[in-house]
């Protein structure tokens, strides 16, 4: 069973070979919710999260003879990194099976580490069964990602950080895939300051904790997607489900618009790159229905492995539902100076364009009118309202894009 003395074990095992992750505060953040606001940044743990802690430990607690054929594990993300990299500093071999659609940033990043990749399937059920195959053909010892008590004392290693970084703590808000992380870090923090409250929180498109409270008991998601993809698991661990239940204040979900925009607000404001997954804590506190913030607050950050693509894609995604970015289709008259005349209009209007389209070969656009379509960097909703009232009034025939 997991307890604080297994946590401080860890801990001394872990020194030295993770880093120990700040704990900063933020004026900004703080000011905008109401609460001083802290944030926890496994984001720049080496391997780019907490998943090295918990791998590290696994593999330091077992025997020469479990070890002498390597190890494996089926992961499309950063349990595959942080195991390739604590197999790598323990001289173990190691054997990640992720599945065919993984990006290659990923692959080539856990390949980096020294690790042997097996692609195969189209998702991690089809990894993961690759995986126990190969284990049985290799003789190798088996690495789950989360719900093993010697995984979760190493991500409890965090809580153990905080409350040595900011003692009086009063709320701490830990995402939820698999539970490993919280279920460590809640065990850690409760036995050392029962008053905290721990709130746990999930993508809403992918709530495996919630529905198994609710039930009562570990449920199994028919489906489970979202850009948070570090903690969509569509059934929490049998072990982790307990530790939940018992230590775990609160649960919430937030939105798939709330997490691109906590991201996008984080690279902004915080000058830190989190991935969906460490954003929602973040997104929760901003973007929640109701007020979570109490007193001291931290925001654990739990992963910063945003591929160059996906952040392109948050960022404008982020910036549409903030109103920074617009779309609009407008039908001009196709003479000389109608374009230069509209964009004029929206310099006078205080609109940046990022992207124009300008097409008089459609069918469906009349004989002497050109379709112009505009992309547009705007200040937000307010902005954004000015500009769709003011343009029909200079007599642009505009429509809103999807």
């Amino acid at each position: 069973m997991l307890d604080l003395e297994m946590i401080r074990a860890a801990a001394t095992r872990l020194n030295g070979r993770v880093r120990r992750t700040e704990l900063i505060p933020s004026h900004y953040y703080s000011e905008r919710i109401g609460a001083p606001v802290w944030f926890k940044c496994e984001n720049l743990q080496r391997t780019g999260s907490f998943k090295l802690r918990g791998a590290t430990n696994f593999l330091l607690n077992q025997t020469n003879e479990l070890l002498r054929n390597g190890v494996i594990t089926a992961s499309a993300g950063n349990h595959a990194q942080g195991l390739a990299c604590a197999a790598q500093q323990e001289g173990i071999p190691a054997t990640v099976v992720m599945p065919e659609t993984t990006p290659l940033a990923k692959v080539l990043a856990t390949k980096g580490y020294g690790a042997e990749i097996v692609l195969h399937g189209t998702g991690f059920d089809e990894a993961a069964v690759k995986a126990q195959q190969l284990q049985v053909e290799q003789g190798s010892l088996f690495v789950p990602a989360f719900d093993h008590p010697l995984v979760m004392a190493g991500q409890g290693t965090v809580g153990l950080e905080i409350i040595d970084q900011l003692s009086d703590i009063d709320t701490l808000m830990v995402p939820i895939g698999g539970g490993g992380l919280v279920s460590g870090i809640a065990s850690a923090v409760k036995a050392l300051r029962p008053g905290v409250r721990v709130i746990g929180v999930q993508a809403a498109d992918a709530p495996s904790a919630l529905l198994a409270r609710r039930k009562g008991a570990p449920v199994t998601l028919a489906a489970a997607h979202s850009l948070a993809d570090g903690i969509v698991v569509k059934r929490l661990g049998e072990q982790t489900f307990p530790l939940i239940e018992t230590l775990v204040d609160d649960l919430v979900t937030v939105e798939e618009e709330a997490i691109a925009q906590a991201i996008v607000s984080l690279l902004e404001k915080g000058k830190l790159v989190v991935e969906g997954a460490g954003a929602v804590t973040l997104a929760a506190l901003l973007y929640g229905r109701k007020k979570l913030a109490s007193g001291n607050t931290v925001c654990v950050l739990s992963g910063g492995n945003l591929d160059v693509q996906t952040l392109a894609r948050v960022v404008e995604r982020g910036m549409l539902a903030e109103g920074r970015f617009l779309k609009v289709r407008i039908e001009l008259q196709d003479v000389p100076g109608a374009l230069a005349e509209l964009a004029a209009t929206l310099a006078t209007l205080g609109a940046n364009i990022l992207h124009v389209s300008h097409d008089r070969r459609r069918a469906d656009v009349p004989l002497g009118r050109t379709e112009v379509r505009v992309e547009l960097e705007t200040r937000g909703p307010e902005h954004i309202k000015d500009i769709l009232e003011a343009l029909p009034a200079a007599g642009f025939d505009t429509e809103l894009e999807p």
